[in-house]
């Protein structure tokens, strides 16, 4: 009787230029279009058009300031995370993870990691992100793993389609914000 084969471990390392046209495709996977649909974190049903592009991805991986981390497993792109130090904090986004990997704990991994290194690398005794206040779901997700709700609103950037193309008035980016 065959026994199950234990996953491969995650590696992790900074993006590099060559890396660009997979991570744009990743993060677009993840979150729009039919693709994203696979995963629960789409945002496909109030958001069309793009999520990031080549130029917002390079000038990630150029500023000094911060790291696109890529995840991968059995050197396959599995996620990627950025990470900007920001003083006393250090700021969480673009994260993802392939559609078909959600739900399986590799998001909670790649997060750990993520905490584990700002606080680490850079001495931050906190983390903070903005999500779209309509994604219950995902500040759900983020609340269970220590992260509170601020309550503090910003506005989405209607009109700026380098962030999509709204399909409600009603979106606005909710600050959350865990210790380190």
């Amino acid at each position: 009787m065959p026994t199950a084969q234990p996953a491969a471990a995650l590696s992790f390392r900074s993006a590099v230029e060559a890396d660009v046209p997979d991570l744009v495709a990743l993060v677009e996977s993840a979150y729009r279009g039919d693709a994203s649909r696979a995963g629960w974190t789409t945002e496909a049903d109030f958001l069309d058009g793009q999520r990031t592009d080549p130029e917002g991805v390079g000038a990630i991986i150029a500023d000094p300031d911060g790291i696109l981390l890529v995840v991968e497993r059995a050197g396959e792109l599995v996620a990627c995370c950025q990470l900007e130090h920001r003083g006393d904090h250090a700021y969480f986004g673009m994260f993802a993870v392939r559609p078909g990997l959600q739900g399986a704990g590799l998001g909670k991994e790649v997060l750990a990691e993520a905490e584990r290194r700002a606080r680490e690398t850079w001495g931050a005794e906190q983390m903070r992100m903005t999500v779209v206040n309509v994604r219950e779901e995902l500040i759900a997700y983020y609340v269970r793993r220590g992260y509170e709700r601020t309550g503090e609103l910003s506005p989405f950037p209607y009109g700026d389609e380098r962030f999509g193309v709204p399909l409600r008035d009603d979106l606005a980016f909710e600050l959350l914000v865990k210790a380190l």
